[in-house]
């Protein structure tokens, strides 16, 4: 069976390959031929020049500028600790949509009020209910009479609890406990993101591109 030693590998493979797509992403984002992709909203504003127009070639494709790759992270908590209105106007409302499906896992502060969603419950659970269970069985220890390899971590598992055991009902309720919590704590997002989608539909104005194809960019010859 695995190792902690295992687990721990595992765990860096992920980490190292997520923060590498991160920072990827983070450098990309920089770059001028990237802007209408990520700034799409700050062109039709008049934010954001087009790289195009720039006298130095080089400048068209690469972001030249040293400083702005010292802050390149910058943006993380800035979006985090951005009003939902400001983002909407900023991102639209899909990244703001994105952003709370990200954070329905874990534990956020809103009004200096600590909202637990979805992980940090059932970890909560787990760790108080379902471990000791798991710990405090034989089944493993049972298990070697028969030849099983295991390891200390083993323990923490179900697979420490020998068959036909009693114990097997915590895990059961448990399972239901953690479903009906996922479930309506996605039940009440969805609802929110709904009543979201309703609202920015009403207040939003009509533009050309709701009724017609809307070109820009057109070659200067059409």
């Amino acid at each position: 069976m695995a190792t902690l030693s295992d687990i721990g590998v595992a765990a860096a493979i992920n980490i190292l390959s997520a923060f590498i797509f991160f920072l990827a992403f983070s450098i990309l984002r920089l770059q001028p031929f990237n802007g209408r992709v990520y700034f799409r909203k700050w062109y039709l504003k008049g934010l954001r020049t087009d790289p195009a127009r720039e006298e130095a070639f080089v400048r068209k494709f690469v972001n030249l500028d040293w400083r702005s790759y010292l802050k390149f992270l910058n943006w993380v908590p800035e979006t985090i600790r951005m009003p939902e209105p400001e983002l909407i106007d900023h991102a639209g409302l899909d990244s703001v949509v994105y952003l709370r499906i990200y954070l329905l896992g874990y534990a956020v502060i809103e009004n200096h009020f600590i909202k637990l969603k979805i992980f940090c419950p059932i970890a909560f659970l787990a760790w108080t209910i379902l471990v000791p269970i798991n710990w405090t069985s034989t089944g493993l220890e049972r298990a070697k009479i028969t030849n099983i390899t295991s390891s200390g971590i083993d323990k923490l598992s179900i697979s420490n609890v020998h068959s036909r055991s009693e114990r097997f009902w915590g895990h059961m309720v448990m399972a239901y406990v953690f479903t009906f919590w996922t479930c309506y704590m996605l039940l009440k997002e969805y609802e929110k993101v709904a009543s979201m989608r309703l609202q920015f539909l009403a207040e939003e104005k009509r533009r050309p591109d709701q009724f017609t194809v809307y070109f820009i960019c057109h070659p200067p010859f059409l």
